[in-house]
Parts: structure tokens; sequence; C-alpha cells
């Protein structure tokens, strides 16, 4: 292959912080968007585990966790210095990729998790929110002044929280939160990352992304 191979679905989350490193880091993939309901056979030969995103590289090395595609990306590239303050960056991301996932679960997904009350799990999401909060307070971005890897890895699930109830969401009184949202959810990396494109067909070539 010239290029890594990244398999990817446009609204999972984990595959949102991986394109959006590859757009940061200025590489170059071929962008396979696959459906999770029927998961392609060459991404299920590299990657067993049948989750995404997967990159593919040339050498053949297979990489299937979202924050090591970041890590790659960005070690080949870091023109934003995203990987500064790299072990605080990754303390946060613990904290999102742990506890609250599990309460975002279970608060977006009520219907799966039927004897556990998803007001509880909004609760316990809370959490979380306002420890960003509290540190967006006194800066603009999670760790200073300018988005570090966790601001980039740590927002797409925030974004998913604010789904289940936005008024409610909205209504959270920390303005500098809200901002954060929004001026992530609108940046360039975010909104080329989330360009639709044809869904991959086996056998065939993606598009040269981005």
């Amino acid at each position: 292959m010239s290029l890594p191979v990244l398999y990817s679905f446009r609204r999972c989350p984990y595959a949102m912080r991986a394109r959006m490193a590859i757009i940061l880091s200025g590489e170059q993939v071929e962008l396979r968007d696959i459906l999770l309901r029927d998961k392609p056979q060459e991404m299920l030969t590299a990657s067993p585990k049948g989750t995404v995103p997967v990159l593919v590289l040339q050498d053949g090395t297979v990489i299937d966790e979202s924050l090591d595609i970041m890590r790659w990306a960005l070690g080949k590239n870091d023109p934003h210095n995203l990987l500064e303050h790299l072990d605080a960056s990754l303390t946060l991301i613990a904290t999102n990729d742990g506890p609250f996932k599990k309460a975002l679960d279970r608060y977006k997904y009520p219907s799966r998790y039927p004897d556990e009350p998803p007001h509880n799990w909004q609760t316990e999401g809370l959490r979380f929110i306002e420890e960003l909060a509290a540190r967006l307070d006194s800066q603009p971005y999670l760790l200073g002044p300018e988005p570090r890897l966790a601001d980039y890895a740590i927002f797409p699930f925030i974004r998913q929280f604010r789904m289940p109830d936005e008024a409610w969401f909205d209504a959270l009184p920390h303005p500098a939160l809200h901002k954060w949202l929004g001026t992530l959810t609108n940046s360039p990396p975010f909104t080329t990352a989330m360009a639709k494109i044809p869904t991959w067909q086996s056998g065939t070539p993606g598009p040269l992304w981005p």
C-alpha cells in the first residue's frame, strides 16, 4: 500500500479523535469509512476485536487504539505542539476514557442498562464535566492558552454527553465550558473530520484523506 489505511466510522468519538489528530499532523491516509453493523473482513483480519479506529501502516503494523493513533500521527509531525504537557493530557484522558465513558454509555443508552437509572449516570458524568469546567474557568483550554492532546481527545465525548438532554446541558452554569465545547466543535479540524464520505466498498481503494 502507498499510504497508511485508516478504518473509521464517522460518528464514533474514538474515531473522531484519531481523524482530528491526523488532520492536525498534516499526515495523509487512505480513509475507509465503514458501517459497524457490516464490518469488512479486511478490517477484522487486521484487528479481530472489531472496533474502530484501526490504522494499518505500510509495513503491516496495526494500531487499533485511538489514543495510540493520535500519538503516532503527532509523533510524526506536531506543528501545533499538541503533545506538550503530555503527562497531564494522559491523566485527563484516562479519566475520560474510564469512569466518564462508563457514565456516558449508561446515560446515553439507557435501554441497554435497564436496571441502572440514567439520572444517576447523568449525575456521575457531571463530576467530570465540573472538573473540566473548573479548569476552563481560568484558561481557554484544558491545559492552558492553547489546545493540547487532551482537548481534542476529550471533547467528542463531552459533545456526546450533551446530546441526550441538550437543554439541561446548556443550562449548566459553566460559560467557559460551553465556549470551549463550541469552539472545538466549530473548529476546522473537527468540521473536516466530520465531512461525509461514501461508505467504503470492500476491494476498492478509499479516498486519499484529508
